[in-house]
Parts: C-alpha cells; sequence; structure tokens
C-alpha cells in the first residue's frame, strides 16, 4: 500500500473528457421533463411520476437547517447530459476516452479480481453494465434503472418510491423529476453473492447535475455486499449530486452497502438512502466522504421486523471551503432490533463537520438496543466538528448508549514521531490514518486503499 503522499499520482482524480457530449439540457421545466422521459422512451406513468415531483420541488422549501443552500441555481444546471454511448456489455465497446478516464480510475480491473459485476455511470447515462454468467443463471438482476424500467416494470412498480417518496423533501423532489441512470439489484431467495457488485459514478461535465436512482432488493435468506463509488474533477462552475438509494431486505438477509464518494469541491451533495429491513435481516453501511463543497446526506434504516439490526461505520474528512454535514436516521418499530454506530470525523484549514443522528424507538420495540460512538480530530484551531443527536424512546425496555470525543493532534505526539525520524506531514498522515484505521478495515482491501489514497490527498490539499 502506498501511505506517502509524494508516492501516490493524484493525477487520475483531476481527470477530465473533453468531446464527450452528445445532447445537454440545461435548467429545470416540464418540458425539459417531458424530453428527457422521450428520449428514454419510458412509459407514460414514469413521465406523470416525473411532473408531480416537479410539482412538489416547486412547492417545497429549502431546509431550514444545516449547510446554506442558497447558492443553488437549478435553472444554471445541466440537468440533463447525454454521452455520446449507449449503454454496453462488453468493455471494448466503451469509447476510448471514456474509457480510459475508468480504466486510470481501476475499473474494469477490480471487476476481474474481485468482482461480481460493474456499472459505470458517466454524467446523466449508465455507459457499460455487465454481470457473471453464473449469477445470472441463479436468477441474479443487476441492470442499468433505465433498463430495469422497460424490462421488470411489475417489480419496479412493486418497489420505486416505496422506500423514499417523492415528496420526502425538496431535493428528492427533484431527483425523482431527473433521475437518470443507476443501478437495479435482485438477489433471489437464498442466494449468496460471493463478491461484490459495483456501481460507479462520474460526473464528467462541468456545471451539471447527476440524479441516478439504485434499487436493490435483497431477497428472503440472501447475501449481497454493495459498493458504490463516485467522483468528479473539479471545476470552478457549481456542480450537484442529486441521487436516490433505495434499499430493501427481506426476512432472514443480509446487505452490506459500501460507499467512497470523491467528489471535487464545487460540488453540493445532497443525496438520499434509505432501507427497509424486516425479520432477521440486517444492513450495514461503510461509507467514506470525501471532497465535496456541502454534502447533506443521512442514511435512513426502518427496522420493520423482530431482531432486525443496522450498523453504521462512517468517516467524513473536511478540509478548507468544506461544510460536510452527514449522519444517519433510524426508526426501530419492532422487538430485539439493534442500531450500532461508529462515526468519525476529520476536520482541517477551517473545514466543517456535523453528524446528526435521529434514533426513534417505538412503543411495540422492546428489548431494543443503541450504541452510539462520535469520534472527531482537528487537526487545527480553526476547524469546526459538531454532533447533534436527537432521541425519541417511546419504550421503557431499552439499552440506549452513546460516547462522543473530540480531540486535536498532540504536539508531545508529533515531536516523538519526529524524534523518530518522521517529517512533521510524516507524523500528522500516520496519526490521521491510524485514526481513521477502524474504518478503513470494514471495506473491501480495494477500497480501503482509496480511503488511505484520499486521506493522503486531504492532508496535502489536493483535492479539489
Amino acid at each position: 500500500m502506498k501511505t506517502r503522499v509524494e508516492e501516490i499520482d493524484t493525477n487520475i482524480y483531476e481527470l477530465k473528457s473533453t468531446n464527450t457530449t452528445l445532447k445537454k439540457s440545461i435548467g429545470l421545466s416540464p418540458d425539459i421533463i417531458k424530453e428527457i422521459s422521450k428520449e428514454k422512451e419510458e412509459p407514460e406513468w414514469v413521465l406523470d411520476l416525473r411532473l408531480k415531483a416537479l410539482d412538489y420541488f416547486n412547492k417545497l422549501d429549502n431546509p431550514n437547517w444545516g449547510p446554506d443552500l442558497s447558492m443553488l441555481n437549478i435553472d444554471e444546471i445541466a440537468t440533463y447530459v447525454k454521452p455520446k454511448v449507449d449503454n454496453k456489455r462488453t468493455w471494448e465497446e466503451v469509447p476510448d476516452d471514456i474509457k480510459n478516464i475508468f480504466d486510470k480510475l481501476g475499473i474494469p480491473e477490480d471487476e476481474k479480481k474481485s468482482l461480481a459485476g460493474v456499472g459505470a455511470q458517466f454524467d446523466s447515462e449508465v455507459v457499460y453494465h455487465n454481470i457473471q454468467d453464473s449469477l445470472t443463471k441463479q436468477g441474479v438482476i443487476y441492470v442499468n434503472f433505465d433498463v430495469a424500467i422497460k424490462e421488470y416494470p411489475e417489480l419496479i412498480k412493486e418497489y420505486f418510491t416505496k422506500a423514499v417518496p417523492i415528496m420526502d423533501h425538496k431535493y428528492i423532489a427533484l431527483h425523482y423529476a431527473l433521475f437518470s441512470g443507476g443501478s437495479f439489484v435482485y438477489i433471489p431467495k437464498g442466494v449468496h453473492v460471493d463478491f461484490p457488485l459495483q456501481s460507479y459514478f462520474r460526473l464528467n461535465e462541468k456545471g451539471a447535475g447527476q440524479f441516478e436512482h439504485t434499487l436493490i432488493i435483497v431477497d428472503e435468506g440472501a447475501t449481497l455486499e454493495f459498493i458504490e463509488g463516485c467522483s468528479a474533477p473539479g471545476y470552478n462552475e457549481l456542480n450537484l449530486h442529486a441521487g436516490c438509494v433505495e434499499l430493501f431486505v427481506k426476512k432472514n438477509a443480509k446487505l452490506t452497502f459500501n460507499t467512497i464518494e470523491n467528489w471535487s469541491r464545487n460540488m453540493l451533495n445532497l443525496n438520499t438512502k434509505k432501507c427497509i429491513v424486516e425479520e432477521n435481516a440486517s444492513i450495514d453501511w461503510v461509507m467514506g466522504s470525501f471532497g465535496s463543497k456541502i454534502s447533506m446526506l443521512y442514511p435512513m434504516s426502518i427496522l420493520n421486523g423482530e431482531n432486525a439490526s443496522c450498523s453504521y461505520t462512517l468517516i467524513s474528512f473536511a478540509g478548507n471551503g468544506q461544510n460536510l454535514d452527514t449522519g444517519l436516521k433510524v426508526i426501530h418499530n419492532a422487538p430485539n432490533t439493534k442500531t450500532i454506530v461508529d462515526n468519525r470525523s476529520i476536520s482541517k484549514d477551517g473545514g466543517i463537520c456535523t453528524f446528526r443522528s435521529n434514533v426513534h424507538i417505538g412503543k411495540k420495540a422492546d428489548n431494543s438496543k443503541v450504541s452510539l460512538s462520535c469520534s472527531s480530530l482537528m487537526l487545527d484551531s480553526i476547524s469546526k466538528s459538531d454532533t447533534i443527536l436527537v432521541n425519541t424512546i417511546e419504550n421503557e425496555s431499552v439499552e440506549f448508549s452513546h460516547e462522543a470525543s473530540v480531540g486535536k493532534i498532540s504536539d508531545q505526539v508529533i515531536f516523538y514521531l519526529m524524534s523518530r525520524g518522521y517529517s512533521e506531514e510524516e507524523a500528522k498522515g500516520l496519526i490521521v490514518r491510524g485514526f481513521a484505521e477502524p474504518i478503513a478495515k470494514n471495506f473491501p482491501v480495494e477500497y480501503a486503499v482509496e480511503m488511505n489514497r484520499l486521506i493522503n490527498m486531504e492532508l496535502e490539499g489536493t483535492i479539489g
């Protein structure tokens, strides 16, 4: 593993492709939405949903808490960007200029080594999607979400918008008006997918938005690990990401959902993720948030079945000009449900990290257990870290614990490491990586390496 900043090629995160756009729509209007739907040859019920969502977006207000979003003018955003390529099943068919970017990012090299399937999205459209034949023979479905609407309409109608309704908040309404690309996954009953599936989202166009939709159903007794990666090169114009993830984990099933977000510092990341968990089932969220100018992201677990559980392993790193407002929401609706949280945040050069937790334990959730651990590391005196907890407990037979710590790097520790031959920057890097290591070890090996790379780049100030 490369551990020194000077050993890391940071250019791969600033890759930009030119002359790849076939079509671009600026702003938001009924006509633009109709144009997108026509371009995708969607059924009428999808267009009706989009227009209904547009109406909600226009009526709903910006949140009156958290980071200021007044800088966003949707009329100036490229809300649909079609690349010069259709969805391909073989990597060789993808145009060279787009393929070269994904190749340098390690895709599909990871697919060859340790993945069961890969999807790659470039701006508003998926350009590549593939799955191992052995999984297809077991009934596993892994396709572009736009394709799923046409090929699996009954499944889509049953689950689409059911975890995240279109009126949930202003920017999910925007998402449903403009959604494009993403992935649909269905794991049949009892099927265990031994290697992860991965979707990678690349926003290349300056001043553009990306609105992919991910819908995953893990049926009874099945297991899946899913990885999503996100990145964008830096521009002087504002970019917007307002994706959505809907997850359904059925009885006795297990899902691990990994995310590494490496957005550029001109990005507003307003993502929404929810999971509905049934009896004896579990969802494990493992997430790393880097890069963006503003993030507002609070993955939600709804524990509807007895013995359902969720875990959150989260890390965020905010540098100069960044405001990362992240956290989680959990609803305990059944007995013997469990939540475990390990959140770590790092801030430097005036960066702001805010962790928000909203846990609701209902009247029927007897013997529920919640364990929250929040640790913050500030690398200077001008950075900021906050923990904001909202707990609603309607049941007396509950175990609830919360542990929080905030600290700075000790001058004594830096001095000790420097006396052993490390430079000051190397010493800081060792301390930060040690702080992040309990999170990194929960990622698949390749993505633990990726997270260490991003931490090094944040320390050096080379992201964005």
